[in-house]
């Protein structure tokens, strides 16, 4: 056989060669694994909750394919850690995965979850790791979880009525005050009974799993005591870092028809899906609820939502969402005094104005009015990015008396003439600190909303716990916080 035709015998066999060598198990001890992280951290996880998952990558760099023969929880069986890798998990009665081959040059996904029992008010430390042995090699990726115990409300009555299965916060006719060694992780709806006041004092934590909602029934009350500092807080129950600022984790607080007297004062409400409902005007003497000194931001439809309610409220923060940060409607008696409604929202475009005026809705029955007897704002800032943050909507059968409404000393955002409904008020950027970042204090001594108070308003301190106004001047500034 000539050298022409030899060759390309050789040539195929060389190819051949090499792809049976790059199919071949890479065995050699000196071939390891990488990975795309040596530590995963979970933070804070409570008991019953578990946690979210954590993903992380094995590479293997080599050309041949490489065989793990075995992955598993150093903690065994007795772990908090949940792993799977490529689809497969492990399980108590399979608590070893072996023989996973990752092909030359690929890579392979690794979830990892955890669930704490932890006892006592106190978080504890849940260390373990995830063992691969590879060819004779031992290589770790090691796991830290902080677990939390808690108080927990889960539903335990199931209604056959249609409403949502819920629980229930102490007896009608008693009144409780939530204990604050441990936060509490509220599940589905939690009900404050009739003729019950729930008292939550300074430093309370309340989490709440998806769509949970904590609702305050016909002649209940919520009364919320926090201080500057140790507020009482209300906000989902993932605390990873990735869901610091996340809208839409869980349901609302819902102050039901003819609940009374609520009141909450230094509470920060955050990341649901709306802060605080407010139903049906119980007295239009006395507030069916009473907010001061409060944050409610990220939430994915309003911050306040009042249908119809009589809301006093001084010296809080409503902000980022993705509808209203307040909408006042179907009537009602409302009056802000250095609130501050900001309306920066950035997951998606929004085309509702930061706060809504309605007198009426609409019923199969047709228009069904209801007078907006009074809303009043004095010394506030109405802003955001974009045109327009001021809704009115009254309807057009609606006569004298029906809409009532005055903003006096305000910094609002808005394309409506400055007619007699609005009392010494202006239309500029206020100068907030940082509004990417949920930060509403005035950025400096030249901030368009410093010294545009009027001094008839006598709110002090502010939101910051400082006094109003400023001791270096006598005009108080707009919004929640006074510059210093």
């Amino acid at each position: 056989m000539k050298l022409k035709q030899i060759l390309p015998f050789c040539l195929l066999f060389i190819i051949v060669l090499s792809s049976c060598r790059k199919d071949e198990l890479i065995t050699d001890s000196s071939a390891k694994l990488e990975f795309s992280v040596d530590s995963v951290l979970f933070d804070t996880v409570f008991h019953y909750a578990g946690s979210t998952t954590k993903v992380f990558r094995i590479y293997n760099k080599h050309d041949q394919p490489i065989n793990i023969s075995k992955a598993y929880l150093a903690g065994g069986t007795g772990s908090a850690f949940k792993l799977n890798i490529d689809g497969i998990s492990t399980t108590a009665s399979m608590p070893v995965l072996t023989d996973i081959e990752i092909l030359g040059g690929d890579s392979m996904y690794v979830f990892v979850q955890v669930y704490v029992n932890p006892s006592g008010s106190m978080p504890l430390l849940i260390k373990d790791s995830i063992i691969f042995e590879t060819n004779g090699n031992i290589q770790d990726v090691k796991l830290t979880a902080i677990g939390q115990d808690v108080y927990l409300h889960k539903p335990n009555v199931f209604p056959t009525n249609g409403f949502p299965p819920y629980s229930i916060i102490g007896r009608e006719g008693f009144d409780t005050i939530l204990p604050t060694d441990k936060p509490h992780l509220f599940f589905g709806y939690t009900i404050i009974d009739s003729d019950c006041i729930l008292t939550m004092d300074q430093g309370t934590k309340c989490y709440f799993n998806k769509y949970a909602v904590l609702m305050v029934f016909e002649d209940g009350t919520l009364n919320v005591t926090g201080v500057k500092g140790n507020e009482v807080t209300f906000q989902g129950a993932r605390l990873e870092a990735e869901y610091k600022e996340v809208p839409g984790q869980w349901g609302k607080i819902w102050l039901y028809r003819l609940s009374k007297n609520n009141v909450i004062d230094w509470a920060i409400i955050k990341n649901g899906g709306i802060g605080i409902q407010v139903d049906t005007v119980a007295s239009l003497t006395t507030p069916t609820l009473r907010i001061s000194n409060t944050i409610v931001k990220n939430m994915s439809a309003a911050a306040l939502y009042g249908q119809g309610a009589h809301i006093r409220a001084w010296n809080c923060v409503f902000a980022n969402c993705g509808q209203f940060v307040a909408a006042l409607t179907i009537g009602g008696k409302y009056k802000f005094e250095h609130c501050t409604f900001a309306n920066y929202w950035s997951y998606d475009s929004r085309t509702t104005p930061a706060i809504l005026l309605s007198n009426y809705y609409e019923s199969s029955a047709g228009t069904i009015l209801r007078p907006l007897d009074s809303c009043y704002f004095g010394n506030c800032i109405i802003y955001g990015d974009i045109a327009e943050e001021v809704g009115m909507d009254s309807s057009a059968a609606a006569g004298p008396g029906f809409f009532k409404y005055e903003f006096e000393n305000c910094d609002i955002k808005t394309q409506h003439s400055f007619d007699g409904h609005y009392t010494f008020c202006v239309n500029g950027d206020p100068g907030f600190v940082d509004v990417t970042v949920n930060n509403y204090k005035l950025g400096s001594a030249t901030a368009f909303a410093v010294d545009k108070g009027t001094t008839s308003i006598f709110i002090s301190p502010d939101l910051n716990n400082s006094p109003r106004p400023n001791p270096t001047t006598s005009i108080p500034d707009l919004g929640a916080y006074e510059f210093y």
